[in-house]
């Protein structure tokens, strides 16, 4: 057998250029516990910090390969969950950084997520239409609700209630009760989507908001238990009645508890009315700061609406002061007017503060208010900046302040242009608006020069100057040490598409939308500012053609010059004489990029059809035609002295090939959106890309070694894994199609999982077979003969079999357990309960085995009862499992008496100092009174 051409592994090196996605929403959240100073934005699959007073990113929470779609912090500051777009969950400490809990629950990307008030419960709202509770503390999922028929766009917990509000694009806005786990009413009082919600006054009003410019406030009013029977009957009846047998109960009591509508039993929400706002495209987001004083909003323009809510006491300071002025108009009219006509409007009660207008468009926003009453807000824009404004409640006409703008770590718009200088340190990127420099090895903005709309650029030989192409047809040439623009030149009357400088490093040549192929070359030209020649460039050439140029390349020998036509076909010139050489033609859709390989035996060309046809420059005969991507290939480059090259597509991805063999080598996935372009380093080790998700990404080649058989083997199992989890989930016997259902979800982890039990199961059966036989040779010997031991069970410190199943069954996820045993066969099911008896019994993982055993019962209940065998093993089950719960019970409940004491002697302890503190301030305050007194008097 031949030996199989190797070749060296890309890995993911750093990801730059990008401030925050507009994908999630911002959050702030509390690093060494200061809150409004930090804020959380989405970057990609990451989640970077960034410290808004100083503009320096503190923190990056590293994510797997999904894009995040939503966050959340905790309310103790000391988590952060986050949504992805594959529907996945991780809650990530804020100390360490790390991800601690895992939740895959969705099957669409996470829209909505929400701390209970205590932060042991989260809730999640998806694309897929479901809501799942889940179980932080547990780290497991208590239940799926499902009732909306659109994406869910926001879920709020109420505090005191048990209770969960939930709206969704199916214009539904849904009540739910936890305690028995089903939507308990329905406001359907909106036309079109519901896009926010958020409850205001002490969880006593709920606003929404739509896709036109209203927002809707609806009163909740919370019917207590015991409204509900007659408040006139005597205690002794209702007691009496409650004693008594099901035939000698009334029949009043009956008609009462038909008669009230079950959805009314506890709340009622009726619509007030409406509070107009000044923007008339649909709300993006809605929300409140953690007090609920403070309500704002902003649709898909650049305004953040900033609302001021009334306390229940300001509203009654209000009304007094307006019954006051009623009075007095009633006097002076010497009319009677009845007290109760005076009444707060709804735009009295919620009063607009400001509108803040931010640069760009708003994604998202989040605000907190300090206790000194400021307000601070961050703003997540779309063109990749984050803004703090800051706003003063208590000033006669509050007006928001900017405070800070973080801007310099990427660009406004797209990058369509990069460039390595020619001692890979130095990286080129230029957008829309600005030309950036960024140190390769620090990942450093180190140069940041405005421009017009570039399309192509190079670094001039030595590094000291850049050259830029842009839309207009301008050619721009900066100097790096002072980052300003040296000469501008009109070189093209269409956009510039194309660069290319000349082997012989004299000059370039440029390609444009007006048929033209222009060839310039550097000059030394005296500056008028200064006494030293500067460098500029001159045209010296020009080749005139019947069609739009797209792009252009010199061969490595300077001898041809390859222009790609937007008839789809490349042309080939001599480049001295300009006499016309080959014409290679085989696309269907032109030609958007190409390069020639370093020996000029080879030019490779990507195509809007998504092929790479690989071609001899020597006849112009095509070697191969590649099916390289889903969508456009865009960019196109060979690594240097080899014949291999990268490519970019507009399906995210980019591939690397070899042009010898035509074989696809690896396929770099990171990019979430379309990538527009790459360059590779002089060297081949480096390559860099810019996607329209706005961000940079760096790819080093690793010493690891690529084999393309093992490259197979790995594609075709994450193939079957993404099949996996695609796959229909497994019913669960006894459970209806109703509105709840199990909160987890079948995956690749849920299935490797139920594997190691079934094969520690195994190894448990085989072990104890072995033991038995073993018994009975030792016996027949009438002495003992050492057992040999098996090397799992050695390797884990040569415990007993069902221990070592105990130790596999611990180590599944809590998150991922119910999905494990659904997986689970029956088979298996008998001698798990054997061992869940026998370790209940010995007090061991009681509330793990407890929570596994009462999920089998439920899923196999069927075959376990009908099964005579395991009759007894139900039993003991019964009896250790009552016995070892009470005793676990109790020790909890002594535990948290111990606990409470402790809380009150320490309670006592401070409020004594508290005391101690407050008498001391006193007497100061008294002194320094005095003091004043004596001056005062000391003056008369």
């Amino acid at each position: 057998m031949g030996l199989t051409k190797q070749y060296l592994r890309y890995g993911p090196a750093a990801l730059f250029g990008l401030v925050a996605s507009a994908r999630g929403n911002a959050a702030f959240v509390a690093l060494r516990g200061e809150w409004g100073r930090c804020v959380a934005v989405p970057a990609c699959e990451h989640v970077f910090v960034w410290d808004t007073r100083k503009g320096e990113k503190v923190l990056i929470l590293k994510g797997l390969k999904q894009e995040v779609s939503c966050l959340c912090p905790s309310p103790d500051g000391l988590h952060l969950a986050v949504g992805y777009e594959d529907g996945s969950i991780r809650v990530f400490s804020l100390l360490s950084g790390e991800a601690n809990v895992t939740f895959n629950g969705h099957k669409a990307a996470v829209t909505a997520l929400k701390y209970d008030q205590l932060g042991g419960r989260l809730v999640s709202g998806s694309k897929d239409t479901d809501v799942i509770v889940w179980d932080v503390i547990n780290e497991s999922g208590l239940y799926r609700l499902k009732g909306h028929k659109d994406a869910v766009t926001q879920v709020l917990f109420l505090k005191e209630k048990n209770l969960l509000v939930t709206s969704g694009k199916d214009t539904l806005v849904k009540w739910w009760d936890l305690d028995t786990q089903h939507c308990f009413k329905t406001l359907v009082g909106h036309r079109t989507e519901v896009w926010g919600l958020a409850l205001v006054s002490e969880e006593k009003r709920l606003i929404t908001g739509t896709a036109d410019s209203e927002l809707r406030v609806w009163d909740i009013t919370y019917i207590q238990e015991e409204q509900v029977k007659d408040p006139d009957e005597p205690e002794s009846k209702k007691s009496k009645g409650s004693s008594l047998g099901a035939e000698e109960n009334t029949g009043e009591d009956e008609t009462l508890e038909l008669d009230e509508c079950p959805e009314e039993r506890l709340l009622k929400c009726s619509k007030v009315g409406s509070v107009m706002r000044e923007g008339r495209d649909r709300i993006v987001t809605l929300a409140t700061d953690r007090t609920g004083k403070i309500l704002a909003c902003h649709g898909t323009d650049a305004v953040l609406e900033v609302f001021s809510v009334l306390s229940e006491e300001e509203v009654q300071k209000k009304l007094e002061k307006k019954m006051k002025k009623a009075k007095k108009k009633a006097k002076q009219k010497s009319e009677e007017e009845p007290e109760g006509s005076v009444e707060l409007s709804l735009q009295e009660e919620i009063q607009r503060v400001t509108n803040i207008r931010a640069s760009a468009k708003i994604k998202s926003f989040d605000l907190i208010l300090s206790p000194k009453g400021e307000l601070k807000i961050v703003l997540l824009l779309q063109n990749n900046i984050i803004e703090s404004y800051n706003l003063n409640l208590s000033a006669q006409v509050p007006q928001a302040v900017r405070a800070s703008k973080i801007t310099i770590g990427g660009h406004r718009s797209d990058v369509r242009t990069l460039a390595f200088s020619s001692d890979n340190i130095a990286i080129l990127s230029a957008a829309a608006e600005s030309v950036k420099i960024w140190n390769r090895s620090t990942l450093q903005c180190i140069r940041t020069m405005e421009c017009e709309y570039a399309l192509c650029s190079l670094f001039v030989p030595g590094d000291r100057q850049v050259i830029v192409g842009t839309k207009t047809g301008k050619l721009q040439l900066y100097d790096l040490a002072s980052g300003s623009l040296m000469e501008t030149l009109a070189a093209h009357d269409g956009a510039m598409w194309s660069i290319a400088l000349s082997p012989d490093q004299h000059g370039f040549v440029t390609g444009g939308a007006d048929k033209c192929v222009k060839f310039w070359e550097f000059e030394l030209v005296k500056d008028e500012s200064s006494i030293q020649k500067r460098l500029s460039m001159k045209q010296v050439r020009i080749l005139q053609l019947d069609e739009d140029v797209l792009c252009v390349r010199y061969s490595p020998n300077q001898k041809l010059l390859a222009v790609s036509l937007l008839d789809c076909t490349v042309k080939i010139f001599y480049t001295d004489t300009l006499k016309f050489f080959l014409s290679l033609y085989g696309h269907k859709l032109p030609v958007l990029c190409m390069d020639i390989s370093y020996d000029g035996a080879l030019i490779a060309t990507g195509s809007a059809d998504r092929n790479v046809k690989i071609w001899g420059l020597d006849f112009g005969d095509c070697h191969r035609s590649l099916f390289a991507h889903d969508d456009s290939v865009m960019y196109l480059q060979f690594v240097a002295k080899s014949h291999l090259f990268f490519t970019a597509g507009k399906d995210n991805k980019i591939k690397q090939w070899d042009a010898d063999k035509f074989e696809h080598i690896q396929t770099l996935e990171g990019h979430h959106q379309e990538v527009w372009c790459l360059a590779l380093s002089p060297n081949g080790d480096y390559v860099v890309s810019a996607s329209h998700d706005k961000s940079l990404r760096l790819w080093e080649r690793t010493r690891e070694l690529l084999v393309l058989e093992e490259e197979r083997e790995m594609q075709r199992e994450a193939e079957y894994e993404e099949s996996v989890a695609k796959e229909e989930q497994p019913v669960v016997a006894g459970e209806t199609q109703g509105e709840t259902g199990l909160a987890g979800k079948k995956t690749i982890e849920t299935i490797k999982a139920a594997e190691r039990i079934m094969e520690a199961i195994e190894l448990y059966r085989e072990e104890t077979a072995k033991l038995k036989e073993h018994k009975a040779i030792c016996k027949a010997a009438g002495k003992e003969v050492p057992l040999p031991v098996n090397p799992i069970l050695h390797a884990y410190g040569n415990i007993t079999p069902s221990a070592y199943v105990l130790e596999v069954f611990k180590k599944v996820k809590s998150s991922e357990l119910e999905e494990s045993l659904l997986v689970l066969p029956f088979s298996y099911v008998p001698d798990l309960l054997r061992l869940f008896n026998e370790h209940i019994h010995l007090g061991s993982e009681v509330e793990l085995l407890c929570r596994a055993l009462l999920f089998l019962l439920k899923i196999h209940f069927g075959q376990i009862t009908s099964n005579h065998m395991l009759v007894t093993v139900i039993e003991n089950l019964k009896k250790t499992t009552i016995s070892r719960v009470s005793e676990a019970r109790d020790v909890l409940g002594f535990n948290m008496a111990g606990l409470q004491y402790l809380k009150r002697e320490i309670e006592a302890k401070d409020e004594v100092t508290f005391f101690a503190d407050a008498t001391d301030r006193f007497e100061e305050k008294r002194r320094k009174r005095k003091k004043k007194e004596k001056m005062v008097l000391a003056v008369v």
